[in-house]
């Protein structure tokens, strides 16, 4: 690849992050596969990039490289697309499209079920569908991540929490979030500026299945101090209980009831315990 190429120079890519989990027959689960493939293809639609595969063909095409692979861990698959052309401007209109797809292994991402995660929220807002989609998953977008991210674990945090533009609670800096008060799983909806998560959307479904009342709204930033428990979830980071926000101790400052549950569910149906959901899950053997 070029120094020259336009996704490294303008950030002009757009990326999906998919996890997959090893069985104990020689076989891994690929957790909501479908999803992801139509995830990427409309992030690349904001952005004017055109993926040559079709849903099917990028599908079967990623779960040969998991066969390749033949994986002994816990992993992440990556396809990117991305503007491969040489071009000076910035500009996206005819510069050539690539395609690349690799895979790593992952383990545990962020925090523990033993120890909680520390949080402060971010001086960076977060990016406006106004500027750049928020929705999706866009290369360049996610320098807003780095910094805040970075500021967070500086000041010693685990991880960054942004406001957007209005001031109301967004997402952390690479994933989902949650609050529960008095027995309510509460999540911002996605017109504040968050990524429309399938993790995000696998918990809500997943609360519904355990009686636990869902509600999208606006969530104030002085309400995650006050709440009684706050959950982080993406692909990477899986769910993840929140121990600190800005040094307050969230409820008990110990994992809470509401996150035991949809962590138990989550696992249960990664790992073959549960027979729910199973048409989340791809089954690769080799």
């Amino acid at each position: 690849m070029s120094i020259a190429t336009h996704a490294l120079q303008y950030g002009s890519g757009v990326f999906g992050g998919i996890r997959g989990y090893v069985q104990p027959d020689t076989s891994v689960h690929i957790f909501r596969l479908n999803d992801h493939v139509q995830r990427i293809r409309r992030s690349a639609r904001l952005i004017g990039i055109s993926i040559d595969p079709d849903e099917e063909k990028l599908t079967k095409i990623i779960i040969e490289l998991v066969k390749r692979n033949q994986p002994a861990q816990n992993f992440y698959i990556r396809p990117f697309a991305y503007k491969s052309g040489l071009d000076l401007p910035p500009g996206m209109h005819g510069v050539a499209d690539g395609l690349a797809i690799y895979m790593a292994s992952l383990g545990k991402f962020l925090g523990t079920d033993e120890k909680g995660v520390l949080v402060k929220v971010s001086s960076w807002r977060r990016v406006s569908d106004t500027a750049v989609s928020a929705r999706g998953k866009i290369s360049g977008a996610y320098t807003n991540s780095s910094l805040a991210k970075d500021e967070a674990v500086e000041l010693g945090y685990d991880d960054a929490i942004l406001l957007n533009e209005s001031g109301s609670v967004a997402e952390a800096s690479t994933c989902n979030l949650f609050m529960v008060r008095d027995g309510q799983l509460v999540t911002p909806p996605v017109s504040e500026n968050i990524l429309e998560g399938i993790t995000r959307k696998s918990v809500m479904q997943l609360a519904k299945d355990l009686g636990i009342e869902v509600v999208e709204r606006t969530i104030n930033r002085t309400e995650l101090y006050i709440a009684d428990e706050v959950v982080l979830c993406g692909t990477a980071v899986e769910l993840s209980w929140v121990s600190k926000v800005d040094n307050q101790v969230v409820g008990s400052g110990q994992k809470g009831e509401v996150f035991s549950k949809l962590s138990k569910a989550f696992h249960d149906i990664l790992t073959g315990k549960s027979d729910t959901h199973k048409d989340w899950l791809t089954s690769v053997s080799w």
